[in-house]
Formats: structure tokens, sequence, C-alpha cells
């Protein structure tokens, strides 16, 4: 092992303004692999059924690559490589349909691959066809499909991985990733302990590195030159105290978060509704206790059997039927983070659940964000969402109604009168 590497990558680690911290162990991040997939099976749909269009603004896959780029650090940006650029006709996957077919076969076949080879076998068969303006950002939406396979990218990555091993390679050729991957692999193999096997964490010390957060080891043996970049290494240990800072900041948005769920638990039970939450949350401290203290330890086979079944486990909190374990309503808490995710996380519920069960869909966040949840909800990719009778429950009518709702409410209507609809 590289041992001043490793210390680099020990630094890097406990530093809560890096991306380790920040982004790779930020739960949210697992929750939105499931919501980017489902988003990338419906850009391949519309393909296929010819109802995509040709422009990007407001297409299926303006949401998908919105909800990716969405993802904090790393991926801030990653929807500029798809915006139509007229003058330059590119990325030419708008104006020609063989194109935007070939993009479709692309995503489809590594949607539905598990293996390596398969996955770079797409890879190749798209740089084969030379379409103008579509090269390797496309990675960033493969890196949510096989995140063990294909690295993300962008320009950081790049100035990273040629910082840290002294190539030379170029943005915007497939060839040129899939050399830089070949060595991220290597990186990660000799450096596993401090990394991990997801490639996402590989990416984020590169991304760190390549926009100059942490300087790199000098290669030779000069003593003056290792104390000089130990200093270096110090100072950003210093300004990583500062950012603590940030750090509690997010973790008092998370604290808000909790403290809604914790609401919704309450009222659930009080209503006489048997109440799951979240299987990555149950275990947070609240009230003296556990957020999932008093809930159900496993979700109805109905709901535990489907195939959607993983991205149930994540929706924030669930009202069930005491007697029948029957569906009563749901609710997703969206404080910071994408909106999009959630709603595909109630659409995943309402595919599991009998049709005249769903009518207790919640999008529920602060009453900032009710131009968000609207705007979401009227994207192309959710124009089914109407049939749902999804709600927005804005935390102002939550927090000021829920004595009332437990001492007056019955069954959803009161719940009902303090939402909004979303038709």
């Amino acid at each position: 092992m590289n041992a001043p590497i490793a210390a680099l990558l020990q630094r890097w680690r406990a530093d809560p303004h890096a991306t380790y911290q920040g982004w790779f162990l930020w739960e949210e991040r697992l929750k939105n692999f499931r919501s980017i997939r489902r988003g990338i099976a419906e850009v391949v749909k519309e393909i296929e059924a010819g109802t995509f269009g040709n422009v990007y603004k407001g297409s299926s896959l303006e949401t998908v690559v919105g909800s990716v780029a969405e993802q904090r650090q790393i991926f801030k940006g990653a929807d500029h490589a798809f915006l139509w650029k007229p003058k330059l006709r590119i990325p030419d996957i708008y104006e020609n349909r063989e194109n935007q077919a070939a993009f479709a076969r692309f995503l489809d076949t590594c949607a539905c691959c598990d293996s390596e080879g398969g996955v770079l076998g797409a890879i190749r068969q798209l740089d084969a066809r030379r379409i103008k303006g579509l090269g390797p950002a496309a990675a960033n939406l493969l890196y949510f499909l096989h995140p063990t396979i294909v690295p993300p990218f962008n320009t950081a990555i790049v100035h990273g991985y040629n910082a840290l091993t002294g190539a030379k390679v170029k943005l915007g050729k497939w060839t040129e990733y899939l050399a830089m991957r070949e060595g991220i692999l290597r990186l990660n193999a000799e450096h596993r302990a401090l990394l991990s096997n997801d490639l996402g964490a590989a990416g984020g010390f590169l991304f760190d590195v390549g926009s100059g957060r942490y300087p790199l080891p000098p290669a030779g043996e000069d003593a003056g030159a290792r104390a000089a970049w130990e200093a270096d290494l110090a100072k950003v240990r210093e300004e990583s105290a500062s950012a603590l800072k940030a750090h509690r900041r997010s973790a008092e948005e998370e604290q808000s978060h909790t403290e809604i769920q914790g609401m919704l638990r309450d009222l659930g039970r009080a209503l006489g509704f048997h109440v799951w939450v979240a299987a990555n949350d149950a275990g947070r401290a609240w009230g003296g206790g556990r957020l999932g203290d008093g809930c159900l330890e496993s979700l109805p086979p109905a709901l535990a059997g489907g195939p959607a079944s993983d991205a149930i486990r994540l929706i924030d909190v669930i009202w069930l039927q005491r007697e029948s374990g029957a569906l009563a309503a749901a609710f997703e808490v969206e404080h910071t983070t994408s909106i999009y995710s959630g709603i595909v996380r109630l659409l995943d519920l309402a595919g599991s659940a009998p049709a005249e069960a769903v009518r207790g869909l919640f999008l529920v966040a602060p009453d900032a964000r009710e131009g968000e949840v609207r705007a979401q909800i009227a994207r192309p990719a959710f124009r089914h969402v109407v049939n749902l009778q999804m709600r927005y429950l804005p935390y102002g009518e939550l927090t000021r109604n829920r004595e009332h709702i437990v001492r007056f409410g019955e069954g959803l209507r009161a719940m009902h009168a303090v939402s909004k609809s979303l038709d």
C-alpha cells in the first residue's frame, strides 16, 4: 500500500466537509438509487414508444439527470452535458431519431445486464456510433445502475486522477474514460480498506483532489517537500474544523426531518393505525428512545414480497389498518432532499397496493417548498400521478394541527383537511 496516499485517504475520510462524509455516507444517497434507476427506465420506455419528443426541457431525461445533479458536491453540474446546445446541435440525441434510439438501447442494455462485460460492451457499442456531444458524462447515469462497475465522471475527477497518477486522461472520449476506469479499479483495490466496493468512494476522493482541496504527497524523498506537504495537510485539517459548523447544520436538518417523522408516527398510532418507520431511520434517537419504538418491525407480506419492496421499506412513514394490514396512508418527508425521489417511492408503493387503497399518499415538506413540489408533479414523467390523488402536507399545517387531529380526527379525513391537492 502507498503510505502517503493512505495517509491522505485517512485525512479525507475524517473530514466532515469532504465527499466521503458529506455525500458517500449520506443516507439519502442510497435512497436515490432506485428512483434514478426508475427514471432511466422511463427514458428508455418513452424513446422506444416514440413519445420522448425532440427537446431536453421538460423531458423524462431532464427529470432523471436533474435528480443526479442534486446529489450534493460530486454531481453538481451533471446536467450540463445533456443540455441542448442549438448552435452546436449537441448532444445529438434530440433531433436525430437513430441516435436517440441508440442511446435508449445503451441505457436499456446497461440496466438489464449484471456483468462488467455487458456494461463495457454497451459503452463500446455506443462509442462506435460517434454520437456528437454524447460522451462519458453518461457514465453518471450508469453509476446508479452499477456502482461497483462504473465510477462517476466529471472534470474534477479527471483532474484528480491525472494529478494522482501522472496520467494525461482527456475529457470527452469514452476510450479515455475506460482507461481511467482501469486505473481507478487499481487504486480501489490497493486501498480497499479505506475506500469501498462502491466506486463512488474512489470517485469522491479523486473529485476532492481534483478540486484542489487536498494536496498530493511529493513524488521524491525530499524531506523539505514532505514537511511542506504535511503542513498543507494540517491546514486542511484546520479548515475541516471550521467545516464542522456546516456539518452541524446538516445534522440539524436531519433532526428536523426526524422530528416530522416522529409527529407522523405518533399521529398514526393515536389514530389507531399500525405504523411503519423507514428501515434506515427506525434506529434514530427520538423522544428518549428510538424513532421505531412501538412500530412494526416488518412490512405486511403484500408489500414486503413485491418487486418494489426495497424502495417501500425506505418510505419515511406508512400507516396500515390494524385488523387487515391494508395500506391506509404513506408519507415521504422531504426536508431538503430530492422531491423527485420521494414521488418515485410513493409511486412504487402505489404500484404494489390495491387501487382502492391508494388514496393516502402525502409529500410532506416545509411550507417554502410548495413550489418545488408542484413543479416536480407537473413534469411529464409524472403525468399519471394525478390519478393517485397525491397530496402536499406542509410542515406548518402539520405542526399547528396535530393536537386537534389527535383529539377530533377520524381516519384520514383530518389529514386531507390540513393538506393540499396536487391535481
